[in-house]
């Protein structure tokens, strides 16, 4: 039973609506913030899969959508999760195609504001048309097989009788019929070509008893008048000399025919040599072909053959011919190709094989369909379309200005809280001590919480850190407090209890900031992870940034879901505090190999707040994500 279904244009024009009758006005209003987080989080962010499946996490409602490339339309329907349905992508198909052929003149003039709600009565008729295909489809799943269309009748009788030598057919059993099996291969394998004799008399009973497991004697050979033969030692190896008939007989070159061009090598140095049966034809490895940097070559090309320059007059006719699209609606097949090679691409900038994989699934949802101009080329759209993709998932989705949102507490007279949390060694206490650098050069008061009571050496080096950071901006009135303070209560206590004091004390001294360092941890570690949901569920930051490396590929993944998961679960609040931004650091050892930013922007749905670039305080800037993107597809 469907709750609703809605058809509207990517530009946010509600064309038509269905709602079930039986829902009452709050029900109704259930489905809005349902609704605007597809459009938030799927449809704007480019996530949107072929599954077409989604649903707000921690709620009870699902959605199925589909979308129209050609009209920019999008088709959605909710239901309640619990309900297994399974005629829904049937009757999305079957909208489409109806919405399609009945307001054809009007999708094509554009005209999203006529009167669309002629379509309730097709609405109706394509819902039984769906489930009654369905209950088909599901019935004839269910009906057992009947014997003629099961694999059993194509056996006969005859299948089973095996004939002896008279041609009289009789049933043998399993062992008899793999004994008569054994003896036709044996027979088969060594029937002689010559007249038969003793010798391959003999050679038949040892490949029978082989066959069936068994050894049969061997008769013994008559004996042979000749002496033994004297066994020759290798001079080589035993320190004796070797004459010219003997150096004849070792020399294994001797007799072997050369092949064309082939050099008479001496024998001692073949086996440095290399295989002419992987090699081919010749023994010598091709140079490496190193990129001058720009590989968008491909696309230069494509776009010089469209425009029908270079390759002479036939060779930039038929490449014209070859990538032109011609006013035509993609397909899948047209689109694979070039996806495949801009995934290969983005694994080897280092983004996770995962999120590579569904952002091109990504850009197939979106273009599938799409009707391309005349003068348009495969490559090119794909390739702007996946920009676009990226543009989109690194841009923020809210704002994040942390020297505003430390104004707007100071007027509420409290401390801005950042926690700070990550794996073991990705640089947490290193870039808190950044951005601490960062806030007191704009003239911000920062106390630093030294709640890593874990890690040896923890409090020790936001010591040290606190003790530089003084320096730079040393106190020069009388009375007056350093621009940054360390809240230190050694090794082995609880830090939720330790945060909780450091914030305390700020706010009873007039700090404008609290920067809470914590243990490094591994995403695994459950009593850890445990730990600090509580420090986050008792205290409530502000702002929590996860520290990860630039250097991380696929398990920036595991990272981020698995820290999510557990400040979620290990949380006692309904709605519980989860990671809000990303540190990135180490992004000045990566070159171009960039794409750990674009897994972790796409897995968390956060922003990169922050980058480390280098080993001073100054060495922190904010992502500029057309950079990165342009790293990524070059």
């Amino acid at each position: 039973m469907l709750d609703f279904f809605s058809i509207f244009s990517k530009g946010g024009i509600l064309l038509w609506c269905f709602k079930d009758s039986m829902l009452s006005a709050g029900e109704w209003q259930a489905f809005t913030p349902t609704i605007n987080e597809l459009i938030k989080s799927v449809l704007l962010q480019e996530r949107a899969v072929k599954s077409n499946y989604w649903e707000r996490p921690g709620g009870q409602l699902a959605l199925k959508y589909k979308l129209d490339n050609e009209f920019e339309l999008v088709f959605v329907l909710g239901y309640q999760k619990m309900l297994a349905l399974s005629y829904l992508d049937k009757l999305l198909d079957e909208i489409q195609l109806r919405f399609r052929d009945m307001f054809l003149d009007s999708l094509k003039a554009g005209d999203m504001f006529g009167d669309f709600s002629t379509f309730s009565g097709e609405y109706t008729r394509a819902l039984k048309v769906s489930e009654r295909k369905a209950d088909e489809e599901k019935a004839a799943s269910q009906k057992p097989r009947t014997y003629h269309e099961s694999s059993k009748s194509e056996k006969s009788i005859a299948s089973m009788i095996v004939k002896n030598k008279d041609g009289e057919g009789r049933k043998e059993g399993k062992k008899d019929q793999k004994k008569v099996k054994i003896v036709e291969e044996v027979q088969e394998e060594t029937e002689p070509e010559n007249d038969f004799d003793e010798q391959a008399r003999l050679e038949n009973l040892r490949k029978l008893g082989k066959k069936l497991g068994k050894s049969p004697k061997t008769p013994k050979s008559p004996k042979n008048s000749s002496k033994k033969k004297s066994t020759t030692w290798d001079p080589v190896l035993y320190g004796g000399k070797i004459d010219k008939k003997e150096a004849e007989r070792l020399d294994r070159t001797v007799g072997k025919p050369l092949e064309d061009g082939e050099e008479v090598v001496d024998n001692h140095l073949k086996q440095f040599l290399p295989d002419r049966r992987v090699l081919g034809k010749s023994s010598v490895l091709e140079d490496v072909e190193v990129s001058s940097g720009d590989d968008d070559d491909d696309y230069e090309e494509e776009e010089e053959a469209a425009k029908g320059g270079g390759g002479g007059i036939g060779g930039g006719v038929f490449s014209m011919l070859k990538n032109l699209v011609g006013a035509k609606a993609l397909t899948t097949e047209d689109l694979a190709p070039v996806l495949d090679k801009l995934r290969e691409n983005l694994i080897a900038k280092n983004v996770a094989s995962e999120v590579a994989s569904s952002l091109t699934e990504s850009v197939s949802v979106s273009l599938e369909g799409s009707v391309m101009g005349t003068f348009s080329s495969i490559q090119r759209t794909v390739r702007d379309s996946l920009t676009t993709a990226l543009m989109k998932l690194l841009t923020p989705k809210r704002r994040v200005n942390i020297l505003r949102d430390v104004l707007d507490s100071k007027e509420n007279r409290k401390p801005y809280v950042i926690t700070f949390c990550g794996v073991n060694g990705v640089g947490k206490s290193t870039n808190l001590a950044k951005i601490c650098f960062w806030l007191i050069e704009n003239n911000f008061n920062v106390l630093i919480a030294a709640c890593d009571t874990f890690r040896a050496g923890a409090v020790e080096q936001l010591r040290t850190h606190t003790r530089r950071l003084n320096s730079l901006h040393p106190v020069t009135e009388e009375g007056a407090k350093p621009m940054v303070q360390l809240y230190e209560k050694g090794y082995g206590k609880d830090a939720a209890g330790i945060a909780m004091e450091a914030i305390n004390h700020a706010r009873d001294t007039c700090i404008d900031v609290v920067l809470v360092d914590t243990a490094g941890r591994m995403q695994d570690n459950e009593p850890l992870m445990r730990a600090l949901s509580k420090l986050i569920s008792v205290n409530a930051p502000d702002l929590v940034l996860f520290v990860g490396e630039a250097l991380v590929g696929n398990e920036a993944i595991d990272q981020l879901v698995k820290f999510n998961a557990a400040l979620a679960d290990h949380s006692a609040q309904d709605r519980p505090h989860t990671i809000d931004g990303v540190v990135l650091t180490k992004f000045d050892t990566v070159d171009d190999k960039v794409g750990s930013a674009i897994s972790m922007a796409y897995i968390s749905g956060q922003p990169i707040v922050f980058v480390g670039t280098g080993q001073t305080y100054t060495d922190l800037k904010s992502l500029n994500p057309k950079a990165v993107v342009s790293a990524l597809m070059k």
